[in-house]
């Protein structure tokens, strides 16, 4: 027999595979952890970390992008002086630690403004000599961290006077000068009540520390050596982080989280600093326990009894009846053939074992025994009707299912109310607050960019002001259009694409704003006036508007386990997701533009982020929303960021357990339909087949060939059935021409005498 054909394979396989699943279901459901800390919530406070390292790496490339943007833009000629120079290239209203400028060929001091730049161990020339922007560099400056911010000041060739201390042109190649600027560590914060954040070094030294409420967690001193060896360890030029658990303090533990402040993308400004994020919290920790083990042994045992009763029925109702046929039918046909026991093999009746198929055909092939022995005609073998072994093979799947079906759709669910700790929730709510901190870092970055665009457009001529709008989008590609409103808000001026403006509105002052409320695409934009030139006409009224790329605004909301993203208007419209979405479309479920609106405060307020658990048809979801912004150029918009993870793509507890539930289940269903589908295919459709066909010839149809299709024991039977089929034919042959009929199954050719 073929390793896969006959009867035996797809009842072995059935009963093998469903221990298999019963085997699995203990050993998944017993390793669902039931007390301690949730991995979610330490996945959490990893994601946590990570998000602070990234806004702190934003806010780190966006202050050492505005240096350079003021460098390149300084207007440098033979007549500057490194005192001017410096002057211009500090941005008013803006306090700063230390600006000096130094010639980049000598390292010579040329002017200085504020505070004292540390510049030990700098090396000016061979800093200023290599290509590509400078990063930063951390430094110790009076005891205390400080960050260096280069640029490079390119301007004509200069040479000193020393009698008059100035700097007169002269011909020749043209000259560096290399702008320093140090700066505090960007601000750091904590975000989600009873959180510390803390701000390492390369060495674990704490340079900045922040805490979110009252209480802040006594973290294990040694921790900050921990952390900062693993991230050395990680590498510097990716964004490693981790989690770690710490002391256990009653029935609370401290959860931390670390992160590197380094770029994910290749290399980036930040990948030197050796900057770590240290995040922690105290949570509550899980002391009962919910038996899963018990009833992982109570499941399987049910599924071994299963697969015992199939296997049994199958085996005596199925495999051994088959068997005993195909022995019959073997018989039958060496009896058909000749020989000198046929009369012997033809004598002893065909046993009629099962039912359904098998019956029917041992009926018919006692009856062709019969026949071939000349004690009766062709018979009509009357239709018997009742179950077949296709009800068997359905019978077996509904057993199956008995066991299936309440482990995917009954048991083991999770509560929506309790499943999700409540660390995990708060966990989701934070991380939706730090993702509205990432898009307004973005959203004003882009209007401080188009801001100082539009200072350098006062009184210039149009070819000059389309001159510095073409630099402007060439060098933030985050707009897809710029373009100059009039007092009428007629565009007189544009660059880049057509502009998705429907709104026809001059604003006053500056800001973010939406300029179309319809359409496929949403338009958001900056806007800023440009100011009056000195002795001209003021143009108040000319506003210079850069529409923002959506996908740019989209691309930056992704974050690992935070789940699908959307920008939400004051009207709960979409503007901007992480997944695909119609722009202007609702939210995809009522609950969440509820959780939306129940973000807003009273008349003239903010309001405050929120977050909730709902039940979905997928299984509970993690939500949360938050305004997007209370202060700066969007505060005034309305618009929130919504939040929404699947549970299931959590690590909680009570969700593996529903899950590994749900997948024994489906496991279990899906094995019984194969094989029992398998066993229909190689053996209860052939049956049905035979036994149509061996029917036909006991009731005398001698004419149609039986071809054996497989090579199993149905094939047996069949071939067995075509010598039977052979020897009535010969004898039928043999009565129409008036010749003796031979001995049953002789079918040899007789040599005449001489």
């Amino acid at each position: 027999m073929p390793l896969l054909g006959g009867v035996r394979p797809p009842i072995a396989s059935l009963v093998l595979l469903l221990l298999v699943v019963a085997a699995l279901t203990v050993i998944c459901l017993d390793g669902v952890p039931t007390t301690g800390v949730p991995q979610a919530v330490l996945n959490g406070e990893q994601q946590i970390a990570a998000d602070t390292a990234l806004s702190m790496r934003t806010s780190i490339e966006a202050e050492a992008n505005a240096v350079r943007r003021k460098a390149r833009a300084y207007p440098a000629t033979s007549a500057s002086t490194p005192t001017t120079a410096l002057k211009a290239l500090t941005p008013a209203g803006k306090a700063v630690a230390g600006r000096v400028l130094l010639d980049a060929h000598t390292g010579k001091l040329l002017a200085t403004g504020g505070k004292t730049v540390p510049l030990a161990g700098v090396d000016v020339a061979r800093t200023a000599s290599g290509h590509g922007e400078i990063p930063p560099r951390l430094v110790t400056a009076s005891g205390t961290r400080e960050l260096l911010y280069f640029a490079r000041v390119t301007l004509p060739a200069q040479q000193e006077d020393p009698d008059q201390d100035q700097y007169q042109a002269r011909g020749g190649a043209d000259r560096q000068w290399l702008l320093v600027v140090s700066e505090a560590l960007p601000a750091l914060a904590a975000y989600g009540d009873g959180r510390k954040a803390e701000m390492l070094d390369a060495d674990g030294t704490v340079l900045a520390t922040a805490v979110h409420g009252a209480a802040s967690p006594a973290v294990d001193g040694g921790l900050p050596g921990k952390v900062t060896r693993a991230a050395h360890e990680s590498g510097s030029d990716t964004d490693a982080s981790g989690s770690l658990l710490g002391a256990a303090t009653g029935s609370r533990r401290i959860v931390t989280g670390w992160a590197q402040v380094a770029s994910s993308t290749g290399p980036g400004e930040t990948d030197d600093l050796g900057l770590v994020v240290l995040t922690s919290r105290t949570v509550p920790a899980t002391a009962t326990a919910v038996d899963y083990s018990r009833f992982a042994f109570l499941a399987a045992g049910a599924l071994a009894g299963v697969a015992l009763l199939l296997w049994l029925v199958l085996h005596f109702v199925v495999q051994q009846p088959l068997l005993r046929l195909f022995l019959s039918a073997g018989r039958l046909a060496r009896g058909a053939t000749g020989g000198p026991a046929a009369s012997a093999e033809l004598s002893r009746p065909v046993p009629v074992h099962g039912f359904g198929e098998l019956a029917r055909i041992g009926r018919a092939l006692d009856s062709l025994r019969t026949q071939l022995l000349g004690e009766s005609g062709p018979q009509e073998i009357p239709a018997r009707r009742g179950p077949g072994y296709r009800a068997l093979a359905v019978a077996g799947v509904v057993v199956v299912a008995c066991w299936a079906v309440p482990m995917i759709f009954l048991l083991d669910r999770a509560d929506t109310a309790t499943a999700v700790p409540a660390p995990v929730l708060a966990d989701q709510q934070a991380r939706t607050v730090l993702a509205t901190h990432r898009i307004q870092q973005s959203l004003d970055q882009s209007y401080t960019e188009l801001n100082d665009a539009a200072a350098t457009l006062a009184g210039g001529s149009r070819a000059a002001q389309t001159q510095v709008l073409r630099q402007t989008l060439a060098e933030h590609k985050q707009y897809r259009s710029l373009y100059l409103l009039d007092r009428s808000g007629g565009i007189t001026l544009r660059v880049g694409g057509t502009p998705l403006r429907t709104l026809v509105h001059v604003p006053h002052g500056g800001g973010i704003t939406n300029v179309n409320t319809s359409g496929r695409i949403p338009a958001i934009a900056a806007y800023a006036q440009v100011p009056a030139a000195k002795g001209k006409v003021p143009t108040a009224g000319v506003v210079l508007f850069g529409e923002i790329d959506v996908q740019a605004l989209n691309s930056i909301l992704p974050r690992p386990k935070l789940g699908t993203v959307w920008v939400t208007d004051d009207h709960d419209r979409v503007l901007a997701a992480s997944e695909g979405y119609e722009a202007f479309e609702p939210l995809p479920d009522l609950a969440l533009t509820r959780l939306a609106r129940a973000t807003q405060g009273a008349p003239g307020t903010a309001g405050s982020a929120t977050s909730a658990v709902h039940l979905t048809s997928s299984g509970p979801s993690v939500d949360a929303a938050a305004p997007l912004a209370k202060s700066g150029p969007t505060a005034h918009l309305g618009w929130h960021l919504v939040t929404s993870e699947p549970a299931a793509a959590l690590q909680i507890p009570a969700v593996q357990a529903q899950q590994r539930t749900m997948l024994a289940g489906i496991l279990a269903l899906a094995v019984g339909a194969a094989c029992l589908g398998w066993l229909h295919v190689v053996v209860i459709r052939p049956l049905r087949a035979v036994a149509v066909l061996v029917e036909r010839l006991a009731g005398g149809d001698r004419r149609t060939v039986l071809h054996p299709v497989n090579h199993d024991e149905i094939g047996s039977v069949t071939r067995s059935l075509e010598l039977v089929r052979q020897a009535l034919a010969e004898r039928d042959r043999a009565a129409r021409s008036g010749h003796t009929a031979r001995p049953p199954g002789s079918l040899r050719e007789h040599t005449p005498q001489r």
